[in-house]
């Protein structure tokens, strides 16, 4: 394999024959094998993932090179050659890369929406806004497990691609004799500063929006273009860095690598500055340059590309299977080199030196073809029945999956029936429907000695079987009700935002749960059941301590409407942060594709107690106000030390991978609700 990777150096054009430096491409061995490296274990290199950022200065220098030795008559010239030219280079690996491994991902993940999705949107250049929607943390547990994760790195490249040949372009850089280094580096290095400031301020606010997005990026690829314009606006200025001993930055660039990852913003511009000193520096000549122009490093270069691609889709789906272990690690690097091989040899390679068409146009409509091609398959994959393609088994029952919170339910000996559906909104066309008493309540509501009033998101329908006891030997009559994606207490926490959920919202709090609190008499209760782990986030920004407020107010307010009624009310604490590690129950347990567990990895109990106490002291504050009191279950999903999927008598807790609790735990949490709905009335703590 290493003489293979070798031969690859040695069989290509002499260097500068064509523009062709293969010291950046033993620049591309560094930053590869560096994100490799990284993404094994972020131990061994914890800031390796630097190595992207350094392909994005290489692609700036190389993409503004490129466009001097190809001058385009005109724009559209200009256009149909350079983009016929990304697509040849791009689209063959990368659409064999997301259909194979997309395909493969359908076998091991239970649901592969999130994948599936990522992987779509990669074909066309913007996983990376894909991502930044789904809110993704990039340094989060659930990131490792999407196998389409790293192309958010080729959405920033690619985006960058639509607007440079235009620019270079206007500034006369690209067109035949009119230079233009000039304006262009004047244009480029305004953008390039405003994109700096703009990461410097974004990333501790808005970390995915600095991390995925292009514009927060535009400036690291803006720096190798500014390196290469440099040579015909001071040229003074670029010998002197030319004459720089590479050493020095290259020996920088490693000792950035090193560095923790609370350093990201300056780690990142240090990556950057040193990436185009190098890449200034670089000579014949110069122990640097010798050990970059290795044949062994420029092979690996060579295949940077397909390596970048395999490599996270290996580790990803090895995560979803066997796990990463010491012994396992040579059989899996071995797989990612081969695989990188194969690609380069048979695909990368042979596609972009062969003629797709006769004409650009025709290159260009066949490489889009294609990508529509390979999406199209993968959208009819992600359309398929749920487990359609899954190789393990499912330990949830038929019929208990997410679409069964509106399964219609009643205690077995006792009055009334929770019918589901009529007593949920689930949908903007919900925004007019009206609950009935009848429809949603286990017990008799007429006669009952006690009311409960369930309100909530999809987790208190989730909860209709938590009351067996109450109604059968309390004499309780338990209304349950929920409105998908509604925030806690009122439209003023307004997490559906302006999206599909924002009118069911309003309608729930405004109208629908004042027409049943106004059923309730004194004695009973309204026992709100959210999501409310939302409220514990991994960083505990300003806008996060503001939503804090916010509920705190309105829990302040309700109760205070509550108790001028003589309704008490009770409130579900944050469930541990399942959520996070993306997993449905299916992969928590063994399958004979994963004999070592599987990869649902959730925070300890330590670190879910930490990250939940700004909530956490919110609610004891408000208990001890005497306004409400909290249904802790944390015990129960995180028991000696470990936040876990399964009980210890080998339940599952969870029946999908949002959180939402099984049937199984809503039993077994049927206890601790029971013992606070039928507990007396707490009197306020002392000031």
């Amino acid at each position: 394999m290493i003489k293979a990777i070798d031969s690859l150096a040695r069989g290509r054009a002499p260097a500068l024959a064509n523009g062709y430096r293969a010291e950046i491409d033993g620049l591309r061995a560094l930053a590869v094998v560096a994100v490799i490296l990284n993404h094994i274990d972020e131990r061994l290199l914890p800031s390796g993932y630097l190595g992207v950022d350094v392909f994005f200065v290489i692609s700036g220098f190389v993409i503004t090179a490129s466009l001097t030795r190809r001058p385009a008559h005109s724009l559209g010239d200009l256009l149909l050659g350079f983009y016929s030219r990304r697509l040849k280079r791009l689209v063959p690996a990368l659409l064999v890369f997301v259909v194979v491994v997309g395909l493969l991902a359908c076998l091991v993940i239970p649901r592969p929406h999130t994948a599936l999705r990522t992987g779509i949107s990669a074909l066309f250049g913007f996983s990376n806004i894909y991502l930044h929607g789904q809110a993704t943390d990039y340094f989060g547990t659930a990131t490792k497990l999407n196998p389409f994760t790293h192309t958010w790195s080729l959405g920033v490249e690619e985006q960058y691609y639509l607007f440079f040949p235009v620019v270079a372009w206007l500034t006369g850089f690209a067109r035949p004799g009119a230079g233009g280094h000039r304006n262009l580096f004047a244009v480029m290095g305004v953008a390039s500063l405003a994109s700096l400031i703009a990461f410097i301020q974004l990333y501790p606010s808005q970390q995915a929006a600095a991390y995925f997005l292009m514009p927060p990026r535009l400036w690291e690829m803006g720096a190798g273009c500014l390196l290469f314009c440099a040579g015909g606006v001071w040229p003074a200025a670029a010998r002197g860095l030319g004459r720089l001993p590479p050493l020095a930055p290259a020996l920088g660039l490693v000792g950035v690598m090193l560095l923790p990852l609370s350093w990201a913003i300056a780690a990142t511009v240090a990556a950057v500055v040193f990436t185009t000193l190098l890449i200034a520096s670089l000579r014949e000549g110069t122990a640097a340059y010798r050990l970059f122009s290795l044949p062994a490093l420029v092979g690996v270069g060579l295949i940077s590309y397909s390596l970048y691609l395999w490599h996270w889709g290996v580790l990803s789906l090895s995560r979803w299977t066997i796990g990463l272990h010491w012994w396992s690690l040579p059989f899996q690097i071995a797989l990612i080199v081969g695989l990188s091989l194969a690609s380069y040899r048979w695909v990368e390679r042979p596609l972009r030196q062969a003629s797709w068409a006769p004409r650009r146009r025709g290159t260009i409509a066949v490489g889009v073809g294609s990508l529509a091609a390979g999406a199209g398959l993968l959208i009819g994959v992600d359309n398929l029945p749920p487990f359609s393609l899954y190789a393990g088994r499912n330990p949830i029952p038929a019929g208990m999956g997410v679409e069964s919170l509106v399964d219609p339910y009643r205690v077995a000996g006792t009055a009334g029936t929770w019918q589901g559906s009529p007593c949920v909104l689930a949908n903007a066309a919900d925004a007019d429907k009206r609950m009935s008493i009848e429809a949603c309540t286990l017990g008799d509501f007429a006669t009952a000695r006690r009311r409960v009033l369930v309100v909530g998101n999809s987790f208190s329908a989730s909860f209709a079987e938590a009351f067996d006891d109450l109604v059968a030997n309390d004499d309780f009559a338990v209304t349950v009700t929920s409105a998908w994606a509604a925030s806690p207490v009122g439209s003023f926490v307004d997490l559906g935002g302006a999206g599909p959920f924002a009118a069911i919202n309003r309608a729930y709090w405004n109208r629908v749960v004042p027409e049943l609190v106004d059923r309730l008499r004194p004695g009973d209760w309204v026992f709100l059941v959210n999501d409310m782990v939302m409220f514990s986030p991994p960083s505990q920004g300003p806008g996060n301590r503001l939503i804090l407020q916010t509920l705190e107010v309105g829990l302040g307010d309700f109760s205070a409407d509550l108790a001028r009624r003589g309704v008490r009310l009770a409130v579900l604490h944050g469930l541990p942060f399942a959520r996070e590690a993306n997993c449905h129950p299916a992969s928590a347990v063994p399958q004979w594709f994963s004999p070592f567990g599987g990869p649902c990895l959730m925070p300890g109990r330590a670190e879910s107690l930490k990250r939940r106490k700004p909530f956490d002291n919110l609610l004891k504050e408000l208990e001890n106000r005497g306004t409400l009191q909290v249904v802790d279950l944390f015990d129960l999903f995180c028991p000696e030390g470990a936040c876990t999927y399964r009980s210890a008598d080998g339940q599952i807790l969870y029946r999908d991978e949002h959180s939402h609790p099984s049937k199984q735990a809503v039993r077994l949490a049927a206890p601790v609700i029971r013992r606070v709905l039928t507990s007396a009335p707490r009197a306020p703590s002392p000031p």
